[in-house]
């Protein structure tokens, strides 16, 4: 049954009143707006938070957090680290819970193994994103892949499949060693132009650089250089966009239940719509070109070029490919969530690395004992050793990388709306109902991970419990909905560890506070202050 709306109410109030006020002779203006504001309050308190959640609602039976639903667990969530709450309510509540956020409105947190499944994998278009998270995104990501539902989404993912095949990645392996080796070199520059051999550095910053970079020319064979050249604009449109500072969270947050608010004429919304039309610009540029390089059959290896291609084949057959506005927001989804996403995950490993040496001193070993080229200055850029390196034939090294992407996964949450009713591990779920995967919550859930769930272990992914499954690691999601880029990313972040752990050793850097302690949630699970660690030249 769904929730009688406050519009309703409001109406029917106000008829009501109005009837009376008529039938009584009373001043009916002043009637109607006691009657409304005596009404209001009323409903808020009684039907809202009392007999609707409690006695009405057909989530009552899923099992549900303690508290008044008139203002919820909503300050639980808004002042600590995103998914945290919520691991502590399934330890008490079981893999299905209940909580509200204010004036009664119902959220569910889903952990349970076949409900996963079943929204990711066998009912997954039932379940798409709701309009104000897509509203809060698009201005910045476009409606690309990320944030098509239904058919459209079908098609789009069916049409980017052969850019993001294994030997479409392959195929760009050099251009992340390039950037990586590049990175490299800049702190070495940075170093030798001080007179030192370590020194604290902010990492995240540099990383997003990278990463954009590599995005840049392996997807679209594009050189943005904001390595060498941070003040290039689309690197500050980034830089802007995910700003952290207070007016910035208050307005965001606005926004994320009051798409409207991104009206209002504050500094965030203008910054926002500056990096939109700066984004938006390279993006039309980037395709215009790649669209006639297609028609010309020319172009590169990078994925745009692929994806091109195949579009003018499609095309040529008398099947729909992409137009030139969804190609036109594939590159926003893929420059926005691309970098940022990859930046963090590496930048939370290489903090996890300097506060566990020995991990630290056992990946770097196997490093070199399968690229020994890396560590010797003469021929760590030599092309046809690159071209021969394989980060894929490290196995601690990939044991490093899930482990941090499982215990800080850089995107902590997804949310969903079912568009029909449906059944998760036993509960209807009426259609309309707001649901959280929450990836930083599953991903340390003890009833899949063990007593350990809460350490940084790479070796667990040796010797994994028996109670784990697939839907336990939920940083890339799962199904036709997962990311289309994990492997994109997962060699992206492999190459990186090897050229900067060839040539630095990281430790904690104890006159900042910990970055772990300073996370904030803005579509990427990131430090306030970045993470600074202290870099010393190998």
């Amino acid at each position: 049954m769904s929730k009688v709306t406050l519009n309703t109410v409001v109406v029917a109030a106000g008829a009501a009143s109005f009837a009376w006020a008529k039938h009584a002779e009373l001043p009916i203006l002043s009637t109607v707006a006691k009657t409304i504001a005596a009404v209001i309050p009323l409903y808020a308190i009684i039907w809202c938070s009392w007999l609707y959640p409690f006695y009405v609602s057909d989530l009552r039976h899923v099992p549900t957090v303690s508290g008044f639903p008139l203002w919820g667990q909503f300050f639980n969530i808004i002042t600590e680290e995103c998914g945290v709450p919520q691991r502590r309510w399934h330890q008490t509540h079981g893999p299905m819970i209940r909580y509200f956020f204010p004036f009664g409105a119902e959220r569910l947190s889903v952990a349970d193994d076949d409900a996963l499944k079943h929204m990711t994998v066998r009912n997954p278009y039932n379940y798409p994103k709701p309009l104000r998270a897509k509203l809060w995104m698009v201005r910045i990501l476009g409606e690309g892949v990320l944030l098509a539902e239904g058919a459209e989404h079908i098609h789009q993912r069916k049409s980017l499949a052969p850019g993001f095949s294994i030997q479409s990645i392959r195929a760009l392996t050099p251009v992340f060693w390039e950037k990586s080796l590049l990175l490299a070199k800049c702190w070495r520059d940075e170093m030798t132009a001080e007179g030192v051999t370590t020194k604290s550095i902010e990492v995240l910053e540099w990383l997003n650089r990278t990463t954009l970079d590599m995005i840049g020319k392996a997807g679209f064979g594009y050189e943005i250089n904001s390595l060498e050249h941070p003040e290039t604009p689309i690197r500050e449109a980034y830089r802007l966009v995910f700003a952290f500072d207070i007016a910035s969270r208050v307005m965001h947050g606005l926004q994320a239940f009051i798409p409207a608010s991104k009206a209002i004429p504050s500094k965030m919304n203008q910054d926002v719509q500056t990096s939109r039309n700066i984004i938006l610009d390279k993006a039309t540029e980037i395709v215009t070109e790649k669209l006639e390089q297609a028609e010309n059959n020319t172009g590169g290896k990078d994925i745009l070029s692929l994806i091109a291609r195949d579009n003018k084949k499609l095309k040529d057959q008398g099947e729909a490919g992409l137009s030139f506005e969804t190609m036109r927001d594939q590159i926003m989804t893929f420059l926005g969530a691309g970098h940022d996403t990859t930046a963090t995950g590496v930048a939370w490993t290489i903090h996890l690395l300097s506060t566990h040496p020995v991990i630290q001193s056992r990946l770097r070993e196997e490093i070199k004992d399968h690229m020994p080229f890396l560590f010797d200055k003469q021929s760590r850029f030599d092309p046809e050793q690159i071209i021969n390196a394989d980060a894929d034939k490290l196995p601690y090294l990939d044991n490093v990388c899930r482990e941090a992407l499982r215990y800080i996964p850089p995107i902590p949450m997804t949310v969903r709306e079912a568009i029909a009713d449906d059944v998760l591990a036993g509960y209807k779920v009426p259609a309309g109902t707001t649901l959280y995967v929450l990836a930083n919550t599953i991903n340390r859930m003890p009833e899949y991970w063990g007593k350990t769930a809460d350490e940084f272990d790479p070796d667990r992914w040796d010797d994994l419990p028996k109670s784990y499954t697939a839907n336990a690691f939920m940083t890339f999601l799962q199904g036709p909905r997962g990311c289309i880029g994990r492997k994109f990313a997962e060699t992206e972040m492999k190459i990186l560890l090897c050229c900067v752990l060839s040539m630095y050793e990281f430790k904690r850097d104890v006159n900042v506070e910990d970055p772990e302690s300073l996370k904030m949630w803005r579509l990427v699970l990131r430090p306030r202050d970045g993470v600074s660690v202290k870099v010393t030249a190998i």
